[in-house]
């Protein structure tokens, strides 16, 4: 179930990482009227079949999914879009990539808030796989950007309990700025 928008997020950027994506671009923009989420990458995308059914909550990919039966992270995230007075959009080439993005009002009761941002960046930038993840930071005209390669230069790994410990301290970091 997904209680804030760093769990759409982290659903999100999870499928990418999922569909072998070697480049992923994640943003999260906060505006005055608009919070903006949006995942770009590189992964095996998807034919016009399946990008339709990935929107359908009782389909999943039975190659990444085989114990499971439906796959809600989307089909909820347009729900909830659609509650928000938002937008939802998705673009995909089987092949070459994906592109979600997605708006939620910020004044509407019903968007959820924005959850633990630095718990689920540095969550992600320590899921096993071979990928390049940058996640960009705007809000009030700040912004920051961090890069998966800049960390494991920077400490080596990021498997361990100590590492991953000073992935989130920087984030933190970085989060403060802004």
């Amino acid at each position: 179930m997904h209680f804030s928008l760093s769990d759409y997020l982290s659903d999100i950027v999870a499928n990418s990482i999922e569909a072998k994506a070697q480049t992923i671009t994640a943003t999260l923009k906060e505006f005055d009227e608009i919070i903006e989420i949006s995942v770009v990458d590189n992964g095996c995308g998807m034919d016009e079949e399946t990008l339709r059914k990935a929107q359908d909550p009782f389909y999943t990919d039975p190659s990444k999914h085989a114990a499971r039966k439906a796959g809600f992270g989307l089909p909820f995230l347009v729900q909830a879009t659609e509650l928000c007075f938002g937008s939802f959009s998705i673009e995909s080439k089987q092949g070459i990539g994906t592109s979600v993005s997605c708006t939620f009002g910020r004044t509407c009761i019903d968007t959820p808030p924005l959850g633990g941002v630095v718990s689920a960046v540095t969550a992600l930038m320590t899921m096993d796989g071979d990928y390049e993840l940058e996640f960009i930071r705007i809000r009030d005209g700040e912004e920051y950007s961090v890069k998966r390669s800049e960390l494991l230069e920077a400490l080596g790994e990021l498997e361990t309990a100590g590492s991953i410990n000073m992935a989130r301290t920087y984030v933190n970091s970085l989060e403060e700025t802004i």
